[in-house]
């Protein structure tokens, strides 16, 4: 017990440990891959300022050779050689910085500069100490300064070039430094990423002030009041609306609303239905209202420029759900459509296969060594096998059937199965034995161990008899199975089945007598056939009487006990005729030698 109280816990930090493990792990992972792209961010820092330096001594180059006079052509040659040798150098190292950034590309998801619900650009690379982050965080800072400058206008926005960058300034504020790698990482010119971010951050401006000037606040706030009213009307009708239909339900019960009824079964009744139909209309009027309240929290939140990003997350909630939806569907119903296909190649075989059933059973079909009643059984026995070996194959078209969930509540359920239905396995292969033993049918009068009925039913867990006395008695499957069974009426109907009673008769009289009389008496019983005749057999020689047993055959063994009585009616009917006394150790005990009186 002590183990079983300790596992959990063990497991528990078996589990821990795994998930530290994996935790260091990542971080681990994360920490390397982080390291590995400042060391690859250092690099085109050091080819950049590489760049800057040969882009500078380019600049030299190209003075002193216009400096030059026409006639100093030896010092020209080698200022045109230098600066080849500088420009071929600059192109090689470009391209090595673009391949670097290419590489880059996967790793690197850059940070994006947010201003007003927009985003109007996305920084990827370090300048000079400030990273990526840094820079997007100034840059925000210097918009929300613009946003505030009533005296704003988009021509003062400015493209300064400034040595290996291009700046991008208002007034004497410079809001961004374009350098060659950004422009890399945007694949075009610094002067066309320049030009691009001006028009955007004076679009975004121009945008703000007019969306936050006070003319636009009142249209929105006016907007916004409609909105509103609109709702409040919607909730204010609906609930009149529900109010006249509770009204004309309560009117029309008696009428129109009568309860439902299946065949025999009611279902509702009248009250019943009218709170159900009352009901139903509350659930309408608060499936449109909850509808009606969503779309006009998504006007609402649209309106105002503050809040366009909670109307688009909301709407985000509804849209992505459907669309998952939407797309598995799609994705889906190639499985469906072949799940359709095998579904109706087995229906069609078990088609077959009933109909191979229905003509055993009815007699049209012979098959040697094949019952008839037989038919039915193998039929769902293969019914039940085919539709096993379908589900198998349908299985791994099922949504989510190759999920860690779906494979853990499978193997839980068969568990389930297995241990919880072990005896009921037990008496239905014993209901499947007995069905091919043959050893009784509906109807027959059997002997199940000591008990004595007639079988109205026969499952794969029970069997059923109805006694004598009118009492249900279900006996499992495997309890038959492991008792004797006597089957009365098997062969009553062809050979018939033999009732036999026992009487003993003193010495004095003559046996040929008493074989007549009981043959009499089984002849004039009724349910007793004549063909073949009753037969007598004496059945031993005792001290003081003689036993003779009286045979007889019919073909009613359901009726046994009636015929029994009807039996010894006879047998004593017949004796008290011929003035023959019926022997028994009982009645010999308490003889007085008077005359026996038969008629008390």
């Amino acid at each position: 017990m002590k183990i079983y109280l300790f596992l959990p816990i063990f497991l528990f930090f078996c589990f821990s440990a795994e998930a530290q493990r994996t935790d260091t792990s990542l971080q681990a992972r994360n920490a390397k891959q982080d390291s590995l792209l400042m060391w690859q961010s250092q690099q085109l820092q050091q080819m950049e300022a590489l760049r800057a330096a040969d882009s500078i001594r380019r600049m030299s180059l190209e003075q002193q050779l216009n400096s030059l006079k026409a006639t100093d052509n030896y010092k020209k040659d080698e200022l045109v050689k230098e600066l080849t040798e500088l420009r071929k150098r600059d192109a090689l190292q470009k391209e090595t910085q673009r391949q670097k950034i290419d590489s880059l590309r996967r790793f690197v998801k850059g940070v994006p500069v947010i201003f007003f619900q927009d985003t109007l650009l996305t920084i990827y690379d370090r300048h000079g100490s400030f990273s990526p982050r840094e820079r997007a965080v100034a840059l925000l800072e210097r918009l929300e300064k613009l946003s505030r400058d009533h005296f704003f206008h988009p021509d003062s926005l400015k493209i300064i070039p400034s040595g290996a960058t291009a700046d991008l300034a208002y007034n004497e504020m410079i809001l961004l430094g374009i350098s060659d790698n950004d422009a890399l990482w945007m694949q075009m010119p610094a002067t066309e990423l320049a030009a691009l971010y001006k028009e955007r951050i004076a679009t975004a401006l121009l945008k703000y002030k007019e969306a936050t000037s006070w003319k636009t606040i009142l249209k929105e706030t006016l907007l916004a009041a409609l909105v509103i009213a609109v709702l409040l009307l919607i909730v204010s009708v609906t609930g009149r609306v529900l109010k006249r239909i509770k009204r004309r339900i309560i009117a029309e019960k008696g009428k129109r609303i009568n309860g439902i009824r299946i065949r025999n079964y009611a279902l509702f009744d009248v009250e019943r239905e009218a709170a159900f139909l009352a009901l139903a209309a509350n659930v309408i009027r608060w499936i449109i209202l909850l509808i009606v309240g969503y779309f006009a929290l998504l006007v609402l939140f649209g309106i105002f420029p503050w809040t366009e990003h909670f109307a688009d997350n909301l709407l985000r909630y509804f849209l992505t759900p459907l669309k998952h939806i939407v797309i598995s569907i799609r994705d889906y119903l190639p499985n469906l459509v072949t799940i359709v296909v095998i579904c109706i190649v087995f229906r069609l075989l078990l088609k077959g296969v009933r109909f191979l059933k229905t003509e055993i059973e009815s007699g049209a079909l012979h098959i040697s060594g094949f019952y008839p009643d037989w038919a039915n059984p193998t039929y769902q026995i293969i019914r039940v096998l085919v539709l096993a070996f379908m589900t198998i194959v349908i299985f791994p078209y099922l949504p989510g059937s190759d999920s860690a969930v779906f494979k853990g509540v499978s193997v839980f359920v068969g568990v389930i199965f297995t241990f919880g239905s072990a005896g009921a396995l037990g008496n239905v292969v014993s209901g499947v034995v007995l069905t091919y033993m043959r050893s009784f049918k509906i109807g027959d009068r059997v002997q199940i161990g000591d008990i004595t009925g007639d079988v109205i039913e026969k499952s794969l867990l029970v069997t059923r008899l109805r006694t004598i006395k009118n009492e249900i008695i279900s006996i499992p499957n495997s309890t038959v199975m492991s008792s004797h069974t006597i089957n009365y009426s098997s062969d009553a109907v062809g050979k018939g089945l033999i009732i036999h009673a026992t009487v003993t008769i003193g010495y004095d009289v003559p046996w040929q007598q008493v074989h007549k009389l009981l043959i009499r008496a089984a002849e004039e019983t009724p349910l007793i056939e004549k063909t073949p005749p009753p037969f007598v057999l004496q059945t031993g020689l005792d001290d003081f009487y003689i036993r003779y047993e009286i045979n007889g055959y019919t073909k009613h063994p359901n009726n046994q006990a009636q015929i029994y009585s009807d039996l010894y009616k006879r047998v004593l009917d017949v004796f008290k005729e011929a003035d023959i006394e019926v022997m028994s150790p009982q009645y010999y005990v308490v003889r007085n030698g008077n005359e026996t009186d038969n008629s008390k």
